[in-house]
């Protein structure tokens, strides 16, 4: 992304007509989920002319691919600085396109640091409804806002026409404003989808550091020690580790390098999406991280626990800032930790071996998780009737 590039950022023209719909999805699992989405709605309406920023995803669900948005996606604020002039160009051209070409409606799939923008800025150039032209501007899987930026829920009513939610409690996050927001089932839980993992008592235990590569590096020592610990009890036992990307697999090894005693021991897997390749793949307890194949472990019914380690500092930063009593989400939902959660200090390596070992062979604890999926899964459920391309199909009408 040199400077020279960021003044060739264009956008292609639609391929044929008028536009009904742009989406803007700008990382993997909006794509996934935008994707899936887009394919329920055009399969009732095959004429339905779509296009996005987005990535492959979309692409195969039909969509006209503009810029595969996902490639050029980039987490951390140093990141995003170091990418900002090409990030600048690409949105000086997202704006310009749709000002030409005028979808009747623009949906934007999470990814709130460009997308909220985005939304105000066609506000203020008066293209969209609420700026007083004609173009609904609609947002499916909202921010975070029960934990970071909540006042962020005012502007996006200023500058939306209606949002769509993945978590049933986020609806009342946004009672206090005018905006009309309607729970859709989350996506892991939408007819056809396959999830990347599955409870079996006999399969490896699962670690699970994340996806991005500084927080690999503060959470995996941990995992490993864990097991390792786990394995004192156990001495066959065995690991399965997913890793997203070649990026955070070359953290990995470099951080495997320091546990001679597991080589031959753990097996490491690469996801796309999340996902393990259509092949859900068996786990029979589960040490991870916060993030998001935490929710996919407890809707599978494995049992296991959270690990969360950072920078002290970064910690206690968060402490004051996000006001959330559990930082899995499973625990969030159900406002009881179905994930014990093992935060900086208090995820020790005995700890954690004790949580693997709990998990392996308590059916008490066994039960307990498997009744608390099934309590996961029944919140999470779309409603009857109820699913995002009908949602979306509504908006566009």
């Amino acid at each position: 992304m040199s400077a020279e590039k960021t003044s060739l950022v264009t956008l292609p023209a639609p391929v044929s007509g008028p536009v009904d719909l742009l989406i803007v999805a700008g990382e993997h699992s909006g794509d996934e989920h935008a994707a899936r989405m887009v394919r329920d709605l055009r399969a009732r309406h095959p004429g339905l002319k779509v296009c996005a920023l987005g990535g492959p995803e979309l692409a195969a669900a039909g969509a006209q691919l503009l810029h595969d948005l996902t490639a050029t996606s980039v987490v951390g604020f140093v990141e995003v600085l170091k990418h900002y002039p090409f990030f600048k160009a690409l949105f000086a051209a997202t704006l310009k396109w749709i000002a030409t070409h005028k979808p009747r409606a623009v949906c934007f799939v999470d990814y709130p640091g460009f997308n909220l923008r985005l939304a105000t800025q066609l506000k203020k150039r008066g293209l969209s409804v609420k700026g007083g032209g004609k173009i609904k501007l609609l947002y499916y899987i909202s921010p975070q806002i029960w934990a970071w930026k909540p006042k962020r829920r005012f502007s996006m009513a200023r500058d939306l026409d209606a949002m769509a939610v993945i978590f049933p409690f986020e609806t009342d996050c946004y009672a206090d404003t005018k905006l009309p927001v309607e729970f859709v089932g989350h996506p892991f839980l939408a007819d056809g989808y396959a999830p990347p993992v599955r409870y079996d008592p006999s399969g490896p235990a699962l670690l699970l550091p994340g996806s991005r590569t500084q927080a690999v590096t503060k959470i995996f020592p941990l995992l490993l020690a864990g097991f390792a610990d786990f394995r004192k009890t156990l001495p066959g036992a065995r690991a399965t580790v997913l890793y997203p990307s070649n990026e955070v697999r070359r953290s990995l090894d470099r951080v495997f390098s320091q546990f001679p005693s597991l080589a031959g021991a753990v097996d490491f897997v690469r996801t796309s999406n999340d996902s393990a390749g259509g092949q859900a793949l068996p786990a029979s307890a589960v040490l991870t991280s916060s993030g998001t194949m935490s929710l996919h472990c407890a809707l599978a019914g494995i049992p296991g626990a959270v690990v969360y380690k950072t920078k002290t500092l970064t910690y206690w930063l968060g402490r004051m800032l996000v006001g959330v009593e559990f930082i899995g989400m499973a625990n969030l939902l159900l406002k009881e930790p179905m994930y014990p959660e093992f935060i900086q200090g208090g995820a020790s390596a005995p700890a954690l071996g004790r949580q693997l070992r709990e998990s392996t062979t308590d059916p008490v604890r066994q039960k307990r998780t498997a009744e608390q999926a099934v309590k996961l899964r029944q919140l999470l459920h779309e409603p009857t009737g109820v699913t995002a391309a009908d949602w979306l199909a509504r908006q566009l009408e």
